[in-house]
């Protein structure tokens, strides 16, 4: 049987009793047969040759074509697998199978050229993937076909001659001076020119320029190693028959070094030696540093300046490790007498031409431990020009301040002393009423005497009573009504006459003074 021609088959039975004779009972049934497939047919291609046309810049990846293979049998009898088997692109196209349409998908994997060549032919093979052996004797269960592939033209960008460039100047070239050049092609037939140009967003300092028409790159500032070493820029190609049609290329420019920096000390060095220090001790090492950067590596001269190659005081020795040491000639400095030492050094390096330059090192004379570990660096001798210790000074300082309080004092003092010793007019003199510890006789006692006269002195003689002079007045104690109002009365006239005496006095001195 073949399940390809029919699938099916019903089949219709009856069953008879009393052995098939006549007059016996039947039933019948139907009973359905349904064939299962077995690979046992190969796949077939719907045509033999298969045309297709792809754009010569069409993305790599993208789908050009799809080829199927039929297949008679069904589930996973029918899965076939598909391959580009021969021809002339097998590098450039590549097909995959598609597991949902069984079918076989023919992709772009290498850039095309229409003006290289314009077409291709391939040969692909469908293969099923599950082979039954017991029906491999029929054949091979495979199928191929052919396809050919058209390519079209279009317009394409220009075409860089490299796709990267490294070029290399002296940092002291001289401006407009041509530095390299790149070059570029219109890929097409038609061969349009091109203008070269700088993506100035990769050169915002301008320092380059480029010849539009042959792709000269000049230097336009000038370049300085030692600030940067490497200028990385964008060059860009435009067909000038179509401006859309550009190219993009990176150009790195590395800019070579030039002996144009002196030597110099690595750091600020500031020595410090020991009053008690001895003959030839290393007072200070240092060590020299250039900008530039010579291929064999950096070696420094050092020496003293023409006029202290015979110092009295210090020496120099070079070490091995391109530093230099400086050493003390004698013992016995004394900072009283001196502090600081200047001592210029000479530095060259070995470039072509050698460069040099004097760096001065300070040398400062300190007290030190027996040990050698500094202790103090400053002279006062040196610090007071006037000639006198700090003590001294604080002392001095001491005794202003002390001079400038008791002249404040002073002054303070004699205003209060200067102060009117009688109070104003205006003043109530009721302040000033002086009050006696003694018993008085009752109401009897207001008889003897009016004291609306205390409550306003002014109405008599119009003087003023004083505030610093107290009445020198003793009371007996009293013994009868009549004594004690008699005393009252004379007490009163006494203490009158005794302020009007006081007040003259007084207006006497006032009128003296003025």
């Amino acid at each position: 049987m073949d399940r390809e021609a029919k699938e099916e088959y019903l089949v219709v039975i009856q069953a008879k009793d009393m052995g098939g004779h006549s007059g016996g009972l039947s039933g019948t049934t139907t009973l359905t047969v349904t064939l299962t497939d077995v690979n046992d047919n190969p796949p077939k291609f719907a045509q033999s040759l298969y045309h297709f046309s792809v754009p010569e810049d069409v993305v790599l990846g993208t789908a050009i074509g799809r080829v199927k293979a039929n297949d008679q049998d069904i589930g996973e009898n029918a899965q076939s697998s598909y391959d580009i088997i021969d021809g002339d692109g097998t590098t450039l196209f590549e097909i995959t199978s598609d597991a949902q349409a069984q079918d076989g998908i023919i992709r772009l994997r290498k850039p095309l050229d229409f003006e290289t060549k314009k077409s291709y032919t391939l040969k692909v093979e469908a293969a099923n993937v599950h082979i039954d052996p017991r029906f491999s004797g029929r054949g091979p269960f495979k199928d191929t076909a052919t396809v050919k592939i058209v390519v079209e033209d279009a317009d394409e960008p220009p075409v860089f001659s490299s796709p990267t460039y490294l070029l290399e100047v002296h940092e002291n070239a001289a401006l407009n001076s041509v530095i390299g050049q790149v070059t570029a092609r219109d890929p097409d037939i038609t061969s349009s020119p091109i203008r070269f140009s700088i993506d100035r967003h990769t050169d915002l300092e301008r320092q380059f320029n480029i010849n539009a028409d042959d792709g000269k790159i000049t230097l336009a500032t000038p370049l300085d190693r030692e600030l940067s070493v490497w200028h990385n820029i964008t060059i860009i190609a435009t067909e000038i028959r179509n401006h859309s049609q550009i190219s993009r290329v990176p150009v790195a420019i590395k800019v070579l070094d030039v002996n144009d920096n002196a030597p110099e000390f690595a750091s600020e060095y500031e020595a410090f030696l020991c009053e008690n220090g001895k003959p030839g001790q290393v007072i200070q090492t240092v060590s020299a540093m250039d900008k530039d950067d010579p291929k064999n590596g950096h070696y420094f001269l050092y020496s003293l300046l023409p006029e202290m190659v015979n110092n009295p005081n210090f020496t120099i020795k070079k070490n091995e490790d391109n530093s230099l040491s400086i050493l003390a000639k004698h013992n016995g400095f004394n900072r009283q007498k001196q502090e600081v030492y200047l001592l210029p050094i000479i530095i060259s390096d070995s470039g072509n031409p050698p460069l040099s330059s004097t760096s001065t090192l300070t040398i400062r004379v300190c007290g030190c431990s027996n040990d050698g570990v500094v202790q103090s660096c400053n002279v006062e001798a040196y610090v007071l020009p006037i000639g006198l210790s700090m003590g001294a000074l604080i002392a001095i300082l001491a005794c202003i301040i002390l001079l400038l309080v008791i002249v404040v004092l002073f002054v303070t003092l004699r205003r209060h002393k200067n102060e009117p010793l009688i109070i104003k007019d205006d003043e109530d003199v009721r302040e000033n009423i002086i009050r006696y510890d003694d018993e008085g006789g009752g109401e009897e006692d207001t008889e003897a005497f009016d004291i609306a006269t205390l409550q306003n002195p002014d109405g008599i003689n119009g003087f003023l009573p004083r505030k610093d002079i107290k009445p020198d007045l003793q009371f007996m104690p009293r013994l009868r009504k009549r004594v004690a109002r008699r005393n009252i009365t004379r007490c009163c006239l006494k203490r009158k006459t005794v302020e009007n005496n006081g007040f003259n006095e007084l207006r006497g001195q006032d009128h003296k003074r003025k």
